[in-house]
């Protein structure tokens, strides 16, 4: 098995193939496009044969063309976060830093982490990640443009500054638009444009939310049964899994997601152990708002375990990351029953479920 690591940039990709131990075998520089990507296959098909393993460092917009051009080529890819890719870097004897440096450190870190999860060409999660994608980056050009007007309006009058969260709905938007047309001045009329961008961000959010809903609905039944998880971070969830088949176990998923637990204790510490701050963000943010949800109402299962870790001597803190590690496990195995349908959802009592 050889292993060839990429360091992917904007407009080149430079690729660096190492042998089983991690010795380097050769490099390659090409352009950033499916082009220079099939050059790069054609150079790794004839310089080290058919078994090769691919590892990508995992800057989505950057290395997601290349991921799918390798993947439709019939390669196995594995993504490495940029965290483990800087441990490889700052442990080789090789000083410094280039891209056949960081190429060398990603192929090598997929030589350490022989389980890191195989990446999949999944459409629906695929599709699910663009529209959620696009939505949070139009929430935040309206959050932007809102903070903007909010501090044109309390120069023209504060007075008739819009109260927090308003200006998501439609009858304080009206009313604020009736105001500012009795306003003279370019004040005014700025406030009066940046309402109506706010107005045009609004529709065009709710448009993508509805959009999520009809996706999500049968993509994920049994996933949004969960207390918590509404369309939103159901879809946030199958966008950034990108496909349960590709975690072999659930413990696996778990690291994945940066909920799993990791020792940090010595002598009489004996036991101590925190999350990980590594692995993907955005899949740990989404377990972290059903946690939240479920904290927050009284009598639910999660509540009731939460309260349970207080009560046993956990912080706030610990009891959170206890609930979040085993919201992993439920939702690890409600994607699967998604993903099968055929196979029944059980959830054993030791799961504890947190409907």
């Amino acid at each position: 098995m050889v292993v060839v690591g990429a360091d992917v940039h904007k407009r080149t990709h430079t690729f660096v193939a190492v042998d089983e131990v991690g010795r380097k075998l050769g490099e390659k520089v090409v352009a950033a496009t499916t082009t220079g990507h099939h050059k790069a296959l054609r150079w790794a098909g004839k310089q080290f044969g058919a078994e090769l393993l691919w590892g990508i460092e995992d800057c989505r917009p950057l290395s997601a063309r290349l991921e799918r051009d390798l993947l439709s080529a019939g390669q196995k890819v594995v993504r490495v976060a940029p965290k483990l890719m800087a441990q490889a870097r700052a442990s080789a004897r090789t000083r410094g830093k280039s891209d056949p440096i960081d190429a060398l450190a990603v192929a090598r870190a997929v030589l350490r982490e022989p389980d890191l999860p195989v990446a999949s060409h999944d459409p629906v999660s695929r599709e699910l990640k663009l529209l959620v994608d696009r939505r949070e980056d139009l929430v935040a050009q309206r959050t932007s443009t809102i903070n903007r007007l909010r501090m044109r309006i309390h120069e023209l009058d504060p007075a008739h500054a819009p109260a927090l969260g308003s200006l998501h709905r439609a009858n304080p938007r009206r009313m604020l638009a009736d105001w500012l047309a009795t306003q003279p001045g370019l004040l005014a009329e700025l406030a009066r444009d940046e309402l109506a961008d706010i107005d045009r961000l609004t529709h065009a959010i709710d448009a993508l939310a509805g959009r999520i809903g009809e996706k999500i609905a049968p993509a994920a039944p049994t996933l949004l049964t969960l207390h918590g998880c509404g369309d939103l971070t159901a879809a946030k969830l199958i966008g950034e899994t990108a496909g349960v088949a590709r975690f072999k176990s659930e413990p696996a998923f778990a690291r994945h997601a940066g909920v799993a637990p990791i020792p940090v204790w010595s002598g009489n510490t004996a036991g101590r152990v925190r999350m990980t701050r590594s692995g993907n963000r955005q899949l740990n943010a989404a377990l972290h708002r059903i946690a939240i949800t479920q904290i927050r109402l009284k009598g639910s299962a999660g509540h009731t375990y939460y309260r349970k870790r207080i009560d046993a001597g956990d912080s706030p803190k610990e009891a959170l990351r206890c609930l979040k590690r085993r919201l992993a496990r439920i939702v690890f195995n409600r994607l699967r029953a998604d993903n099968h349908p055929d196979h029944a959802f059980h959830t054993s009592a030791t799961t504890c479920p947190l409907t």
